[in-house]
């Protein structure tokens, strides 16, 4: 039995009988403890755990577990500097910044020389050599966004922004093929080397897109070739390569030769003052990386254990028996050669209501008796102090993040007279005498945390009369499910896409509705007039107070539950070098270092 079939053995058991765990844990800390070496404990070999990955296209890069492997394989004109904060955008495959109009309307951006994609059979007129990117690679990867076809969620970032695309887009809804040739007034290649953006209004926030995996670059040919299969076929100018796939179980990546091709010696160095002894050596520093499929916790955690993981997330499950009550690593823990990371996310976990409902849609009172049913001390209480009450949808340390208190926060008199004003007295349907009853959909269906919550939950709601039916769904049918707006309640967290407000009120803009980022399908005039409003307004105090205002009709809308701001604790044994916390990890495993 392999080391991984064992362990998963092992976890199996600590399911059924959780005091398993803390029986092998000191066997496993044992310097006693030999076994055999596993197929990936080569020590240049960086092991991460990953959810079920659906494809690697960037055009439909919308969940993390996708994210963090596109940042692998494909890259944009753009990235986030590793090394610095507060966040800044530096150039990746762009030559320098962009040069802006004086009235913010065009941008010219320039591609450094010398990129090229990675080798692959698409490319059969260099017989399979990959070939140098061009700026019309980007006009076209643009463009897939917008095509209706492929069915990108991340069109919101584009709409209405760029002069003619939102034509191209209403163009591409026919049967007939897309015409990737039609000409858009606003997005052209003056050369092989220059783009030109031409703007319908200021857009502030289009340096932190063009840092996207949205926007990461794909070559025509892949996509032609390998059709409704281009998203297991992934060809592009990352640091790494897909060396071998076996979905749903593990994911190989080794370092592109083409990334480091001495023709185009990359510029992307660990700085010299950077605090590792990796300063000056060319990217990337890790050859290899497996990243297996762990949905179960206790897997994870037992893996981490035995050194076939380099790094893991702390869960409640074994939080006690990991984390000291003043929130330090227990030293039993740090003697073996563990660090622990621990940083608030610029997230918001959240349960939406699906505003297509027609009981939860049409009826605001009864959206604002269940958030005031939800129990966020006791929540708190349940995730051990991992995470901060929500105020609202923006968090702190973000310009226009809420200053006030929700108004819809937990009051459970209220819940029962909110629910009483919505038709529901007691919970009960005066029409039929029943309870009513509510479906909340879960991910992570092996995740044995995701359970306890959604029971939780379930108990709060239960305190007000609602019944609440649990679904649980593995990742991508749950957010198969969401896209097609089939759910009545869900549980999600928003990671921030870039550290702006307006990426987090984005979520609630109406024509961003499924399969956009807005999964509630909500829509307020009053709130999209505030919202357009504050995106082409410079930040300041003025963008600030649009931001609040939004909010606060948000608030009181309720088409989110507002849970918490989650905080991550991961953990990684000392072995990996560079590991540095960030809100935006995909791209980053170059810099990470082993011995």
């Amino acid at each position: 039995m392999s080391l991984f079939k064992r362990i998963h053995h092992i976890s199996s058991l600590v399911t059924r009988h959780s005091s398993l765990l803390f029986v092998a844990l000191p066997l496993l800390l044992s310097p006693a403890c030999n076994r055999a070496p596993a197929p990936d404990s080569a020590p240049d070999t960086l092991r991460l755990t990953t959810s079920r990955i659906a494809g690697f296209d960037p055009a439909k890069a919308a969940d993390e577990a996708t994210i963090l492997a596109v940042g692998k394989l494909y890259e944009g004109l753009y990235q986030y500097d590793y090394w610095t904060r507060p966040y800044r955008v530096v150039p990746l495959l762009a030559d320098g910044m962009p040069d802006v109009s004086p009235d913010g309307l065009q941008w010219t951006l320039r591609l450094r020389p010398g990129i090229r994609f990675a080798d692959d059979p698409c490319f059969s007129a260099t017989s399979g050599r990959g070939r140098p990117v061009t700026a019309a690679d980007f006009v076209y990867s643009l463009l897939r966004i917008a095509d209706v076809k492929v069915g990108s969620s991340g069109y919101w970032l584009f709409r209405g922004r760029i002069e003619g695309l939102d034509d191209f887009r209403a163009a591409s809804q026919t049967d007939a093929p897309t015409d990737y040739d039609a000409p858009v007034a606003g997005l052209r290649a003056l050369d092989d080397r220059t783009i030109r953006l031409r703007l319908t209004a200021p857009y502030p926030q289009l340096l932190w897109a063009l840092a996207m995996p949205y926007t990461f670059i794909v070559p025509h040919e892949a996509v032609e070739t390998y059709g409704p299969a281009f998203p297991l076929h992934p060809v592009g100018t990352g640091p790494y390569i897909l060396a071998s796939a076996r979905p749903n179980y593990r994911y190989e990546y080794r370092a592109n030769p083409a990334w480091t091709d001495p023709a185009s010696p990359r510029t992307d160095t660990v700085p010299a003052d950077a605090p590792t002894p990796d300063a000056g050596r060319p990217l990337p520093l890790v050859p290899r990386i497996v990243a297996s499929v762990v949905g179960d916790p206790s897997t994870a955690w037992l893996l981490f254990l035995t050194g076939d993981l380099d790094r893991t997330s702390v869960t409640l499950d074994q939080w006690d028996s990991i984390i000291a009550p003043d929130q330090t690593l227990r030293p039993e823990i740090a003697s073996r050669g563990i660090a622990l990371s621990r940083t608030p996310t610029l997230g918001v976990s959240y349960i939406a209501f699906n505003m297509d409902d027609p009981v939860l849609g049409p009826n605001r009172k009864l959206r604002q008796a269940l958030a005031c049913a939800f129990d966020t001390p006791a929540w708190l209480r349940f995730q051990s102090g991992r995470m901060a009450p929500a105020d609202g949808p923006v968090p702190p340390g973000v310009a226009g993040a809420a200053e006030t208190p929700n108004p819809c926060s937990y009051d459970l008199d209220r819940a029962k007279r909110l629910l009483a004003e919505a038709g529901y007295p007691g919970g009960r349907d005066p029409a039929t005498g029943r309870r009513l009853v509510l479906t909340l959909d879960i991910g992570s269906a092996d995740n044995p945390e995701e359970h306890q919550g959604a029971e939780l939950i379930a108990s709060f709601f239960d305190k007000i009369g609602v019944q609440l039916h649990l679904s649980f769904n593995n990742w991508p049918t749950f957010l198969k499910k969401i896209q097609n707006r089939q759910c009545q309640l869900f549980k999600l967290i928003w990671l921030g896409d870039y550290p702006d407000a307006q990426n987090f009120l984005q979520l609630f803009h109406t024509p961003n509705a499924s399969p956009g980022p807005n999964r509630a399908n909500y829509t307020n005039p009053a709130f999209d007039a505030l919202y357009e409003q504050m995106t082409t307004t410079p930040d300041g105090p003025s963008r600030d107070a649009l931001c609040r205002s939004a909010t606060d009709i948000l608030r009181e809308d309720c088409p989110w539950i507002f849970i918490a701001y989650p905080n991550k604790y991961s953990l990684r044994h000392t072995r990996l070098r560079n590991d540095l916390p960030t809100d935006f990890p995909w791209g980053t495993e170059k810099y990470l270092a082993l011995p």
